[in-house]
């Protein structure tokens, strides 16, 4: 029967911009999740800025490009709920006092680029940021639990996205590399476990809901994974060569992808699929050179990357010593006209006829996750971990305080049976850090009620309530699972 190997890692996973909060404490600079109001799983999330003429808007998130002229603004009549989030800023010591009480082997989180670098162009960095992480990864240490850190999670700072043209702009792999080295030398002894860039595939997975999206749309998406997957290989030989025992990994969106019926246009279309979405970055990451099917991803659309011999050497050298990703739904491909269509948050296919789907659209698979293991340990024998895993839902709380989240606990035994699976079959799956594993913002759409947690923060949509910390069923039973170490589910 298979078990877990001896030293699995156990874990939870956050995201500074979602859940640390402080927005304008510690000398932290500003990101576009600052300026980013809240919205639902049908309404969008709205970007605010001013025009040249000094008049306010407020944009769809997605796709927005800042026009000449007009700068990024905190408006008066918007609720940013990214601002104070869970505030981890001032509840860090009793949060990681709660894993620890979970018996966690490893917390992922990430740094805040801003709160290092608040531009992006300073020399050196903000030294009230590093002491706050610092504490952060020795208190996690007293407890026994390894930090897993993310260095880059969709927050470049505004000034760079503003006045430097985001990651189109080739200066930004540098600027980025300052800032992975600052985080590999500061925190040398205290972080092994490194992630360079949170999702990396997401530009071009996610183009196709970019309304009106064309050429340039992709020139822009394909240009930005470029000059990432060089600062991440950059990142990679500057980690290792700092500290040897590093172990850096690249972190990829996983969605296991299904032909709708057996029509070999269908087949076609969820080969390619995979190949576009996934397997692209994963190869470039992970074996350190393009695939063979990009030159004709590129020609699908006029795409002229600017991309040097030297850029090819980087990522020749750098590649990755794990591949990590985040796993939550399956999607569906059909090149037939399709009535049933899932729909909701970042979801997009036809509906599953054989899944069941979260109210937010996201459709339970753990067969998926089995399925896109083996995929991707099959293509790049590295170690794998799952550092993004769970479900989205709207917890009840009862007058005495308990929340019976027993959806969210069947969803994650699942999950891990799932894993218990590929792990006989021999794949090298090295850790699990389920999604917000405390409640925070949902970073699709912005709000407090489509909570993962195992513990619960009294906070809603508004951000009204009293921060408090409470204890959900899940964390019990998410604990009683790593006691026993994935032996009773």
């Amino acid at each position: 029967m298979a078990k877990f190997p001896e030293g699995f890692l156990w874990g939870g996973a956050t995201a500074a911009n979602q859940y640390e909060g402080g927005w304008n404490e510690g000398g932290r600079g500003m990101t576009l999740s600052d300026v980013t109001t809240g919205g639902t799983n049908l309404t969008p999330r709205m970007v605010t800025w001013k025009d040249k003429f000094g008049n306010p808007h407020a944009s769809p998130e997605h796709g927005f490009s800042l026009p000449e002229g007009g700068e990024y603004a905190v408006l008066e009549d918007y609720y940013y709920p990214n601002h104070k989030a869970t505030d981890f800023y001032h509840h860090w010591k009793e949060d990681i006092g709660l894993f620890a009480e979970m018996g966690f082997k490893v917390f992922r989180m990430s740094i805040a680029w801003s709160r290092l670098f608040p531009t992006g162009m300073e020399e050196e960095p903000n030294p009230e940021g590093v002491q706050f992480y610092k504490e952060i990864f020795e208190e996690l240490k007293a407890h026994g639990i390894e930090p897993l850190v993310t260095i880059w999670h969709f927050d470049t700072p505004l000034y760079l996205v503003e006045h430097k043209g985001n990651w189109t702009n080739r200066e930004l792999i540098d600027l980025y590399v300052r800032f992975a080295k600052t985080c590999f030398t500061e925190f040398k002894g205290l972080v092994r476990y490194w992630l360079t860039f949170n999702e990396i595939n997401n530009p071009i997975q996610f183009i196709d809901f970019v309304e009106g999206a064309d050429d340039q749309s992709y020139q822009d998406a394909y240009q930005t994974l470029h000059y990432q997957f060089v600062a991440s290989a950059k990142a990679v030989q500057v980690g290792h060569e700092i500290d040897p025992d590093n172990m850096i990994g690249c972190m990829i969106c996983g969605i296991c992808n299904y032909p709708l019926t057996p029509d070999p246009k269908d087949i076609a279309k969820c080969i390619y699929t995979w190949q576009r979405n996934l397997f692209y970055s994963g190869d470039v990451q992970a074996l350190g050179e393009y695939p063979i099917f990009a030159k004709k991803l590129w020609a699908e659309h006029d795409v002229a990357l600017d991309i040097t011999q030297e850029d090819m050497a980087i990522l020749k050298a750098g590649v990755v010593d794990f591949y990590s990703f985040s796993y939550y739904m399956s999607n569906c491909v059909t090149t037939h006209e399709n009535t049933d269509k899932a729909s909701g948050n970042f979801v997009m296919g036809a509906k599953n006829p054989y899944l069941t789907y979260s109210d937010w659209g996201w459709a339970t698979d753990p067969e998926g996750l089995e399925i896109f293991c083996r995929l991707v340990w099959d293509r790049y024998h590295k170690p794998l971990m799952i550092v993004e895993n769970g479900l989205g839902a709207i917890d009840k709380v009862e007058e005495d305080g308990s929340i019976h989240d027993d959806y969210r606990i069947d969803y994650l035994r699942k999950h891990i049976e799932a894993m218990k699976n590929v792990i006989g079959e021999g794949i090298d799956l090295i850790g699990y850090t389920p999604w917000g594993c405390i409640d925070l913002v949902s970073a699709g759409t912005g709000e407090m009620r489509k909570r993962y947690g195992f513990i619960y923060v009294d906070m809603d949509d508004e951000g009204n309530g009293s921060m408090n910390r409470s204890r959900k069923d899940s964390f019990n039973w998410y604990k009683h699972v790593i006691e026993t170490n994935g032996e009773e589910v």
